[in-house]
């Protein structure tokens, strides 16, 4: 055997809870693993569970002390999997990799949430060092062990090394039924169906996509956050019931990883006190920062994703829980009305139809976004792909994912999800419901500020002539920014006078 043949395939930095994962995933497919981590004890740790889970005894992760040791255990030409947190750690790895005698030809993949900016700069910084590549990973520990969805990016020459290694170990969906392949099992692989991992484009757009993906992630949680609320405080149900209700639900259109999780969480006991843990979880939401840039970069591309900034302003608001709490107590609430049983089916009803609008519109925000930005920066992204990546794998999977591919595959020149004839059919069907779901609870005085604004969105999208044109008059009036006219080409552009005669000017 040559020396070659008997090193590790891959080389692997940071064994956190989606690095350690990631391993033990890449080892049941077969490949070899040099892993390091800073902190010994992980390392140690990831070859422990790699011994417990494989049942012929092989070793497959070969723990290492030094990055000069990793590359020692590599073949040639090197390739080495980045899972460390986004940022400056980025490129302190890269420089030590450099320091140790990484080669030109040698491939880093970084698999860490990084804002695509830095992708794009980290390929140029690094091209004379080595193949700086990025992977996105989605679906959490879950996923990072059994099959993620992944989004990967970069040099073409980088993917044909890295396709055969993503698609062992990606998320699996049945090419027939669009539903996902389960895998549960150390050392079970899967080795039918489509992976759910496929070339997104050049440097950055894996990392784009990725992005807009926990931006809908947001939204999306969001979404189902708002009816558990109303049927929590609106309806006085208990989280067994609710539980009950989304665990319904999560039969029908509204099938989803999130809508299935929820149901564990509300289930899910205390083991001090028998309560609902939920009760007892202190209600202010963290965030990492995707959800805030996708909605800056929203606002930079000049793409509307109302519901993906709610979302993230829902996070924001929850923190100021002291002052909440003292508002809560000085800002009176609405009338209170007694609902009958009847009337409470019908709420559910309502909420039903009003969740499944309001996620087709955050998936419509999330999918012009990514139009609007490949567009920008010539990515030539696949809609469709995109798409099947999502439905099995990450952490916004859900049924009507394959809805949302079948229309890219109907039309890949689709401007917006709302202009696809089953879409645009859904929406109408339940916007009436939809309508009464955001006017009860706010009547109840419930905040849903995602669902209302998607529809806010959808009554926007549909309406052929907003009031802008008013917006575009007081823009002149206090600052002539000139307006086009209907009856003229658009790029002509008027300014008048607007102060009438005998009439003074007025001073800001």
């Amino acid at each position: 055997m040559s020396e070659n043949t008997s090193k590790c395939d891959i080389g692997f930095v940071g064994l956190g809870v989606m690095g350690k994962n990631l391993v033990l995933n890449l080892a049941d497919n077969g490949y070899k693993i040099a892993a390091f981590d800073l902190d010994s004890e992980k390392v140690t740790a990831a070859m422990a569970q790699d011994v417990a889970e494989n049942a012929t005894g092989d070793a497959r992760v070969i723990g290492c002390s030094s990055y000069t040791e990793l590359l020692s255990q590599l073949k040639s030409p090197h390739l080495i999997v980045l899972s460390v947190p986004a940022g400056a750690v980025v490129d302190q790895v890269c420089q030590n990799l450099i320091g140790a005698g990484i080669h030109p030809d040698d491939i880093v993949i970084d698999t860490g949430n990084s804002l695509w900016t830095d992708t794009v700069e980290r390929e140029n910084k690094y091209k004379d060092n080595f193949i700086f590549f990025s992977s996105a990973v989605s679906g959490g520990e879950v996923g990072a062990r059994f099959g993620p969805a992944l989004m990967p990016s970069g040099s073409p020459y980088a993917w044909t090394r890295v396709k055969p290694i993503w698609s062992a170990i990606a998320a699996k969906v049945d090419a027939q039924t669009g539903k996902p392949i389960e895998r549960t099992k150390p050392g079970e692989i899967v080795t039918q169906g489509e992976p759910c991992a496929d070339y997104i484009g050049p440097a950055g757009a894996g990392h784009y996509v990725k992005m807009v993906h926990n931006g809908i992630e947001y939204a999306d949680m969001q979404i189902i956050c708002e009816a558990y609320h109303v049927l929590r405080d609106g309806l006085n149900l208990s989280t067994d019931e609710i539980a009950d209700i989304f665990a319904t639900w999560n039969q029908g259109v509204l099938d989803s990883y999130l809508m299935e999780i929820s149901v564990e969480v509300l289930r899910h006991k205390d083991s001090e006190t028998g309560t609902a843990l939920v009760d007892l979880i202190l209600d202010k939401a963290g965030q990492k920062g995707t959800g805030l840039w996708t909605a800056v970069s929203s606002l930079e591309v000049g793409c509307p994703a109302p519901t993906i900034s709610q979302a993230v302003y829902a996070r924001s608001i929850s923190s100021f829980k002291e002052l909440r709490g003292d508002t809560s107590r000085k800002l009176l609430p609405p009338e209170e009305v007694s609902l009958t049983e009847d009337e409470k089916k019908q709420v559910i009803e309502q909420l039903h139809d009003a969740l499944y609008c309001a996620k087709i519109c955050a998936y419509a925000q999330g999918f012009q976004l990514m139009k609007l930005a490949s567009l920008e920066h010539n990515w030539d992204l696949n809609f469709a792909s995109i798409a099947k990546i999502w439905r099995s794998g990450c952490i916004i999977r859900a049924a009507f994912l394959q809805s949302i591919t079948d229309a890219f595959e109907r039309n890949h020149k689709l401007e917006n999800l709302l202009l696809d004839d089953f879409f645009a059919g859904q929406l109408s069907d339940c916007q009436q419901n939809w309508r009464l779901a955001v006017a009860r609870a706010t009547m109840m005085g419930i905040p849903v500020g995602a669902i209302s604004a998607s529809l806010s969105y959808y009554d926007s999208m549909r309406c052929a002539v907003l009031p802008a044109n008013l917006l575009q008059g007081q823009r002149d009036f206090f600052g002539a920014h000139t307006f086009a006219r209907v009856d003229k080409p658009e790029n002509h552009k008027f300014h008048v006078e607007w102060t009438l005669p005998g009439r003074p000017i007025r001073k800001i």
